[in-house]
């Protein structure tokens, strides 16, 4: 992936690293996610509360035992077989001044030009920590079901979506009940975020003599004002 002839590439631990990672570069993707596409990418929830200077602060980070960045997410994860659980996270020490950690799953790739939530999770403690597979949070808000849980994938056969996991650091601890939705989330983390982290998957229910054509979430697509 180039961001205007700079290489550019996620990490299996969801920090941007670039061959030249400056201010003006930061500035440069800034710029190019003004035109995001597709559409959901403009609403997820790290536009709305994210810049380029708080994704990856102080070296935050998040990653999955199951699956590397960008790659598929395992049908276990899924509609696609019973018993299906969420799957597992972890994380590093989160910048300094964070007194408490939310993650918010988002699938940009639905119709509507909104995104779909999979999971709302707050409630998790500042420091470095994990989510074991089908681990129950502190916290869970209602997903795009309106259910309070993990929401499993289902689509339809040969199909691609992309799985935003967004952790961000906040320097204040949410005042929101269990149950909440993302509107509520969002709006009580607006200006607290003091850094957050990106971990991408993939999925495709492939037919049944075919495998899936797995590809990477392009980080161009994300639009940082939300607008």
């Amino acid at each position: 992936m180039v961001v205007r002839g700079v290489p550019l590439v996620l990490t299996g631990c969801a920090c941007l690293r670039t061959q030249n990672d400056s201010p003006k570069l930061r500035k440069d993707m800034y710029m190019a996610a003004k035109d995001p596409s597709p559409a959901g990418m403009g609403s997820l929830s790290l536009a709305r509360l994210g810049s380029p200077e708080l994704l990856g602060a102080d070296g935050f980070k998040l990653k999955s035992a199951a699956f590397e960045d960008g790659e598929a997410l395992d049908p276990c994860f899924t509609a696609d077989e019973e018993d299906a659980v969420a799957p597992p996270l972890e994380w590093n020490d989160p910048p300094s001044g964070a007194m408490e950690l939310a993650l918010v799953v988002e699938d940009p790739d639905v119709q509507g030009g909104e995104p779909a939530c999979h999971w709302l999770v707050w409630g998790l403690a500042p420091q470095q920590g994990q989510l074991l597979e089908g681990e129950v949070p502190p916290k869970v808000g209602k997903n795009a079901q309106a259910n309070s849980e993990w929401l499993l994938p289902r689509l339809p056969d040969g199909e691609r979506h992309s799985f935003m996991f967004q952790l961000f650091a906040l320097d204040a601890p949410l005042d929101v009940a269990p149950g909440a939705t993302r509107d509520a989330l969002l709006d009580a983390m607006e200006g607290h975020v003091i850094g957050s982290a990106l971990l991408t998957a993939t999925y495709e229910k492939a037919d049944d003599d075919e495998e899936g054509d797995w590809g990477d979430v392009d980080i161009e697509d994300i639009d940082w004002d939300g607008n």
